[in-house]
């Protein structure tokens, strides 16, 4: 019996990923642990190895093609053995939500709006059979809701998923196309007369912006994968969390000069380590600022897994360093190296990047005085770490100069009032100003 390779589901969050190479060709003899495909996520690559053994006996989806997860890639089994020329339909009662056959119905008129009216609740589902006229496609929930929103007939559309199906990449690469097109010539607007007790109606086409390219700009060019999952997510969580900012300043002063003072002594640790375990620790002490909210349910979590925003070409990563609080500096600086490394070479594993519980994103390297972070999609906070900056500020009778930086904490006001927020930032901010204690826990460790 021939046997279905699947695209596997790399993260909580991926839908599809795209074939990025074939390691093996029809005919090639495969074992267990063989990796049959190189696949791109929206964050990473990774390889796919068979759990069977025999020969490839049929490659369904080629380079390039973007494939919904638990989807048929590819055949192995024995030599000569019969496989189906496409994958097989899954009946209609247990069909995958990725893979939904949707009913779209003809246009109604020619000089139909270019921008749907339709609701996003109402693209969610999949729209009625419309008799005499439908044309079934094979269209996922997600391209679909895409294609409403974006006012694109996706009839209009080549699907390059199994069966033809239409994939959010190609109604994506279809708005793209539309939006590089040259606008039609504008013909003359007519001159209508008007009674002075009727006012004329502006046409709703006057109400939308109108984008004039410059002659001497460049064409036009694809934004990446990984930033468009970046644009969508983040807009998701602008546009449904009620999110507002805390911040504070605080003193390095006492931690950098320890800081300088390990690093004489061949103890290297960066700001960001004391960030992370100072952040740690005062997680476990203000859990609810460690849980997560849909705005109806909390679920609270004991476990503090911290994620650093790793600025890459194309976009930003967020590796996770788990059980945060309970490791020793050493140990965060460890892991934090081995994680940002494997960012930037590409090698973050989906286990890399998921289970997140509060993000720090660190822009002190670059100059900054002061910016805040949208929280990602499934925590409640963010936090935002500026630059240190020499400051004159009071100290005891006089002024002095001292190396201050900002905190600025992002949170979801459904579950973290300001209240909270301020009581959290300033125990974080005595942990980092307690530069005694991170001595003693490093001379004990």
């Amino acid at each position: 019996m021939a046997h279905p390779i699947l695209m596997p589901k790399p993260g909580q969050m991926t839908e599809e990923c795209v074939i990025v190479a074939w390691l093996k060709e029809e005919g090639d003899v495969v074992k267990k642990g063989d990796v049959l495909f190189e696949i791109e996520t929206d964050k990473s690559n990774m390889d796919v190895e068979s759990f069977e053994e025999g020969v490839l006996l049929k490659r369904v989806v080629e380079v390039g093609q973007t494939v919904p997860v638990n989807a048929v890639c590819a055949y192995v089994g024995e030599p000569g053995e019969v496989v189906p020329d496409l994958p097989a339909a899954a009946p209609a009662a247990t069909q995958a939500p990725a893979e939904a056959a949707v009913q779209v119905p003809a246009p109604a008129s020619a000089a139909a709006p270019a921008v749907s009216a339709t609701p996003v609740a109402a693209a969610v589902s999949p729209p009625p059979s419309i008799s005499g006229g439908g044309v079934r496609l094979r269209i996922s929930p997600r391209a679909s809701r895409l294609a409403a929103d974006s006012g694109i007939d996706p009839r209009t559309i080549t699907g390059t998923g199994p069966e033809g199906r239409i994939t959010e990449r190609d109604v994506k690469a279809a708005v793209d196309a539309a939006v590089a097109a040259p606008p039609p010539a504008a013909a003359a607007a007519p001159i209508v007369a008007t009674s002075s007790s009727a006012p004329a109606v502006p046409h709703p086409a006057a109400t939308q912006p109108v984008y004039v390219s410059d002659p001497e700009d460049d064409a036009p060019r694809p934004m990446t994968r990984m930033r468009r999952v970046i644009g969508e997510r983040l807009t998701f969580s602008a546009t449904t969390v009620p999110q507002f900012t805390v911040t504070v300043a605080v003193d390095m002063t006492r931690l950098l000069n320890l800081r300088t003072e390990l690093k004489a002594s061949g103890t290297a640790l960066t700001v960001t380590d004391f960030i992370v375990s100072a952040a740690a620790q005062t997680l476990a002490e203000f859990p609810d600022v460690n849980s997560r909210t849909d705005g109806v349910s909390v679920w609270p979590r004991r476990r503090v897994h911290v994620g650093l925003a790793v600025s890459l070409p194309d976009g930003l990563v967020v590796p996770v360093i788990r059980d945060a609080d309970r490791r020793p500096l050493g140990d965060l600086h460890a892991r934090a190296a081995a994680l940002a490394e494997a960012a930037r070479n590409g090698n973050l594993t989906p286990d890399d990047m998921s289970g997140g519980t509060f993000t720090i994103s660190n822009l002190g390297m670059f100059g900054v005085d002061e910016f805040s972070a949208i929280i990602n999609p499934g925590e409640s906070t963010i936090l935002a770490v500026s630059s240190v900056v020499p400051t004159p500020i009071v100290v005891g009778d006089g002024i002095g100069i001292r190396q201050m930086m900002k905190l600025t904490l992002t949170a979801d006001h459904r579950l973290v009032d300001g209240e909270l927020a301020a009581r959290f930032l300033n125990a974080l901010r005595r942990r980092l100003q307690d530069a005694d204690a991170f001595r003693g826990e490093l001379l004990n460790s």
